[in-house]
């Protein structure tokens, strides 16, 4: 049998708008929550080449040591190409405001979005920080300085 998950932490959240839904996975061993959108009305279309700000109507209380990170669901991008524009988008363990989630059609016709939706997942992970210290030089690698598709053929 193979290795389960992690322990969950609890999360706590808010339920900002009266049709908001709380997160939630798709499958026992699901790595990323399911966020839903909000908005007035029905529907919004998002046209080819649109960014949208979309409402999830959550506010979360993350772990200290932890974030979460908004990420594109796969179905959408290969279906419509719709995707998360600073995917993964970070949210960190002091926000308390609304979840919200910055679309955009990468296809070649409007894509329809409905209330109540899935429009992205959230994945929770720890965190490492980072203590930056000046240093005249760096240790060498086999790679040293090459950049972009230095490692590919």
């Amino acid at each position: 049998m193979g290795a389960s998950m992690t322990e969950a932490q609890q999360i706590r959240i808010q339920l900002l708008h009266p049709e908001a839904k709380v997160p939630t996975y798709g499958s026992e061993e699901a790595a990323g929550a399911d966020l839903y959108a909000v908005f007035e009305g029905e529907e919004r279309t998002i046209m080819p080449g649109e960014r949208l700000i979309v409402d999830t109507g959550v506010a979360i209380e993350l772990n200290p040591g932890t974030e979460a990170q908004v990420r594109p669901r796969s179905g959408l991008a290969a279906k419509h190409g719709l995707t998360v524009v600073n995917a993964p988008g970070t949210i960190d363990s002091d926000y308390r405001g609304e979840i919200k989630v910055i679309l955009l059609n990468t296809g070649d016709r409007g894509i329809i979005l409905k209330k109540g939706e899935r429009i992205a997942q959230m994945v929770i992970a720890p965190v490492i920080r980072g203590v930056f210290t000046i240093a005249e030089s760096l240790d060498d690698t086999s790679r040293g300085e090459n950049g972009f598709g230095s490692t590919g053929k």
